[in-house]
């Protein structure tokens, strides 16, 4: 897989997710990906002080991510 299809997956999967944060009134971008293995996110608005942040992280965002682009290791969110 090239970096862009890695990108475009990576870019779906937070497409997939962005519905869920929004209703809270948060939302997610996309920083970068370094290697195409590492994806470094920012959460934003209300996910940005919100308790469970660090969960939807890992059950949310990181599950997702790994669902569309298998060989992404580390999916980190950055303030």
């Amino acid at each position: 897989m090239t970096t862009l299809e890695i990108k475009e997956n990576v870019e779906k999967a937070l497409d997939e997710i962005r519905p869920f944060l929004n209703s809270d009134g948060g939302n997610i971008s996309l920083i970068e990906i370094i290697d195409d293995k590492h994806v470094k996110v920012r959460l934003e608005g209300a996910c940005t002080s919100c308790n469970f942040s660090i969960s939807t992280m890992k059950a949310g965002v990181e599950t997702t991510i790994k669902k569309y682009a298998p060989q992404i290791e580390t999916v980190e969110n950055i303030a």
